[in-house]
């Protein structure tokens, strides 16, 4: 293959034919084809790489491979930034403001990330020493919100620098009704044995996690049919379906165990990047997206939007070339010297035949990963609501639904005379988790509603875990519009279709994970589903996925650029002292030393 050249083709016309005959009438030019990557790049003879996907995965691997010297185009469908960017409120904008701003679902950063943190730091951003990633903001405190009368668990955020929220008399009455009541609920005995099984996990060599752990249900793992309707609520649904986005029943205790004890880590200040919850201070693609997208073209990177992956096509054991459908509908021969497939699994295994699932079983066994729904809605409300200063979790929302007021958190804008009719002063964003179940208005599941409906049971259900403890968060009169997330059609009919879906994580999805280096000695796997040490689908582990990638293109090309560092979740020397004398009972064939049953 040579080396130096990367190109777009009518698809049919082989690599040498085209060469040929781009040759034979002055040039390819003349065939319409586009080289790829920079010409400084080029200049130096620099290998090609095609990225096949724009999200955060893809860009990673651009950011880093471009830095390297590589020429890079990135393949795009739809829009740069995947799952994590925001979008416009089409037909909103009035006055010369922008439009609203909306998103498939709120940015969460935590201080468990690193990666992502490190990339954010090398994206310039003017006025901030350290790039985009001063743009992330801390909120300062949380919420549980329950249904039914009970008041709301409101917490604080322990992190140096927080400033407190402001709480009046009526603030710390409701505080400290919403703990007793929920401790009141929680018998002594279960509150005893769920700190008994997080210490199990914790002290669990990871031998045991990988096996044991990865087959049990986290249902099973805290003995939840055994307790209480609290428990199972808090305990076992909360922490899994409104947080990972998968069912206590059915999610690896070793996913769901893994992201609580780093949360855990973070909460103390182990080895943290910084305080547990992150925000950006603006809408995604202001704060973040479009300078990384100006960022990369400066590097050199490519760009094809509205390119749409369709096959990869295989010759000797390796990728010979990537069928993409350009703007037009018309396919595309996309010939490189390397592919970087970083698209979400469920649009990426479509691309992969028969011929590389029998030359790599890992793509074959990848097809048994699950991917459900998660999608947010947005409400743009008259009037800023009196509620918790950061993330709120609904853990009574048959719907499984979290969100946040982000207005107040973005301080550089001003709402009204930035965005929308200079009426909506707030936005309101939600994330569904659960789309299978029914809600509370209609009677039937989120699938089974119109997009209206949908607006409506979710406004419902805010309005039913914020407003009945006799106060009244939410007016129906401050609603001014809503947004629901556009990958999401044909609501109300049989066959509803989601476009971005995510990754799930049932017991068994640890092994079927395939790593970013394959034995196809051109093509590489950079996703959210690629197995990385954050067990979980996240712009984290799509974060480290791409920089496995590179690291595994860059060993197959020999080359001398250093490798990109990937960092694993924090570790404490003590806690691994515990793990070292449970991987001997484990070998053994005993329990973990602290596991009563």
């Amino acid at each position: 293959m040579d080396q130096n050249r990367t190109a777009e083709t009518p698809a049919g016309t082989s690599r040498r034919t085209f060469v040929a005959g781009a040759a034979t009438i002055g040039g390819a030019a003349a065939l319409g084809t586009l080289p790829v990557g920079s010409a400084r790049a080029a200049d130096r003879g620099a290998p090609s790489v095609a990225v096949l996907g724009g999200g955060v995965a893809g860009l990673t691997a651009a950011h880093e491979l471009a830095e390297r010297g590589f020429r890079v185009t990135v393949y795009e469908r739809r829009a740069l930034g995947g799952k994590a960017r925001s979008m416009d409120v089409p037909d909103s904008a009035r006055g010369g403001r922008g439009a609203l701003p909306a998103e498939h679902g709120f940015r969460f950063i935590p201080g468990i990330y690193h990666n992502l943190p490190d990339t954010m730091r090398r994206i310039p951003f003017r006025g901030n020493a350290n790039g985009v990633w001063d743009n992330l903001v801390a909120p300062p405190e949380m919420m549980f919100a329950r249904s039914n009368g009970r008041e709301d668990l409101r917490m604080p955020i322990p992190w140096p620098g927080h400033q407190p929220p402001g709480l009046d008399l009526d603030d710390i009455r409701r505080m400290l009704t919403g703990l007793l009541q929920t401790a009141l609920h929680l018998p002594l005995h279960e509150i005893t044995y769920f700190v008994n099984r997080a210490l199990v996990f914790l002290t669990s060599c990871d031998e045991r996690r990988d096996s044991t752990w990865e087959r049990t249900p986290w249902w099973d793992f805290v003995r939840a049919a055994r307790m209480s309707k609290e428990y199972q609520r808090i305990l076992a649904v909360g922490v899994t379906r409104n947080i990972v986005a998968t069912k206590a029943e059915e999610a690896s205790t070793r996913t769901v165990g893994t992201l609580g004890e780093a949360f855990v880590f973070n909460l103390l200040g182990q080895g943290a990047d910084g305080p547990p919850d992150r925000i950006l201070n603006a809408p995604t693609n202001e704060a973040w997206i479009d300078p990384w997208e100006s960022h990369l073209k400066k590097l050199g990177v490519d760009f094809r939007i509205g390119w749409t992956v369709r096959e990869m096509k295989t010759a000797g054991g390796r990728i010979s070339a990537a069928v993409i459908e350009d703007p037009t509908g018309a396919p595309r021969s996309v010939v490189a010297d390397h592919y970087v497939c970083a698209m979400p699994v469920e649009h990426a295994r479509r691309t992969w035949n028969s011929d590389m699932r029998a030359l790599e079983p890992q793509l074959a066994r990848a097809d048994k990963l699950v991917t459900d729904w998660m999608t947010g809605i947005q409400f743009y409300l008259t009037e800023r609501p009196k509620m918790v200063d950061g993330h709120v979790n609904l853990i009574d929302s048959p719907w499984s639904l979290t969100a946040i007021a982000q207005a107040g958190h973005w301080p550089g804008r001003d709402f009204p005379a930035d965005y929308g009719d200079g009426v909506a002063v707030e936005c309101l964003s939600v994330d569904i988790s659960e789309w299978d179940r029914p809600g509370i208005l209609y009677g039937r599941t989120a699938k089974q509603c119109t997009r209206e409906e949908v607006a409506k049971e979710v406004w419902a259900q805010l309005k039913a875990a914020l407003n009945d403890t006799g106060r009244t968060v939410l007016r129906d009169g401050a609603l001014h519009s809503w947004f629901l997330d556009p990958g999401v059609d044909g609501l109300g009919t049989p066959n509803p279709t989601n476009e971005d879906e995510l990754l799930i994580h049932p017991c068994g999805t640890l092994h079927n994970r395939p790593t970013a280096r394959t034995a196809l000695p051109n093509f590489y796997l950079a996703g959210d589903y690629v197995a990385v040490d954050i067990d979980l689908a996240t712009m984290e582990g799509a974060n480290a996925a791409a920089r496995a990638a590179v690291n595994a293109l860059l060993d197959r090309e020999g080359s001398a650029a250093p490798r990109c560092t990937v960092r694993a979740l924090h570790r404490i020397p003590a806690v691994e002292n515990l793990k070292r004398h449970d991987r001997t009972r484990w070998r053994l064939g005993l329990r973990n030393a602290l596991d009563v049953g």
